[in-house]
């Protein structure tokens, strides 16, 4: 439902509640800008307002021009985005809320309290400017003009039997990803050829889980084997897209892990789409740069 702030509110000026009954299309990229009350009701109605989401990562940035009339920098603006991860409709997902031309803001919790934990956010348009809050205190809340979301989100996963060391997902912009085929083609082209083995489900799996199985090193042995990257293909429920989630198991081994390295470098390269590590997403245009810099140890590698 949507609450009025006050009686017979006009549209522009609304502060928005979860629940409501709303179904609009996600966008092919995975991001959507948020500038109106119905790109609102959108976020409310796609997220479930964040019910019990928890926040993850803030960031916020100030940029700076230099002015040459004057000779000195001046403000151009602050960003910040807000990470959350939650859970809805059998999915997990991690959202990145950037907000831009932010003119209000606290990210400051008092003593004793934590703003982590969501119960579940408002949001509201009022005067060409949109207004979060992250938690019932209001210690957390954003004033912006403009706002995009940003998601991966996959099928919720059990416990695997064997440990898992790292973990990778990608989310594609293409109606389709890569094939069980030619996952193990790149690999022979790499020098690491593998066997491929279908994973056996006793239970029921998430609708949108589409195939899954082990990559294993060729040589090893199908039956004995217990290092292996476990790969899972699903597809995208509210938009067209694909999924993909790459999991090393079993105990630290270089070459297991340089499998998933082999795999994500060429997925990145043959499909436009977004990376998550842990609660971080990547651009996949970017994931070379960022594995480089800081990423081989969350994925298990040196």
């Amino acid at each position: 439902m949507i609450t009025n702030s006050q009686p017979h509110e006009p549209e522009q000026n609304r502060r928005l509640y979860w629940p409501f009954s709303l179904s609009l299309r996600y966008n092919l990229a995975m991001q959507h800008p948020l500038k109106t009350v119905e790109d609102l009701r959108w976020l409310i109605a796609h997220t479930g307002g964040f019910r019990s989401g928890y926040v993850t990562d803030v960031q916020m940035s100030k940029r700076r021009l230099f002015d040459e009339e004057s000779g000195r920098e001046v403000p151009a603006g602050t960003t910040v985005s807000v990470t959350i991860r939650y859970q809805v409709r059998g999915l997990v997902r991690v959202a990145r809320l950037l907000m831009t031309g932010v003119t209000d803001f606290s990210l400051f919790e008092q003593e004793g309290a934590d703003c982590s934990s969501l119960d579940v956010i408002q949001a509201e348009y009022s005067a060409g400017k949109l207004r979060f809050w992250f938690d019932p205190q209001g210690e957390l809340y954003i004033v912006c003009e403009e706002a995009q979301l940003e998601e991966v989100s996959t099928p919720i996963i059990g416990a695997h039997p064997i440990a898992e060391l790292a973990r990778w997902t990608f989310q594609g912009e293409a109606a389709d990803g890569p094939t069980v085929q030619w996952l193990l083609d790149e690999l022979d082209r790499a020098g690491m050829p593998c066997a491929w083995r279908a994973a056996k489900r006793a239970t029921a799996v998430h609708p949108t889980i589409q195939w899954e199985g082990d990559l294993i090193p060729a040589g090893d042995g199908l039956s004995n084997r217990t290092n292996m990257v476990h790969v899972m293909a699903y597809g995208l429920a509210e938009s067209q897209g694909f999924g993909l989630v790459l999991r090393v198991l079993g105990t630290k081994d270089r070459q297991i892990c340089r499998i998933l390295e082999v795999l994500a470098d060429h997925i990145t390269q043959y499909f436009p789409g977004n990376c998550l590590v842990g609660t971080t997403i990547i651009p996949g245009r970017d994931w070379e740069s960022w594995l480089t810099q800081e990423g081989r140890t969350a994925l298990g590698g040196r």
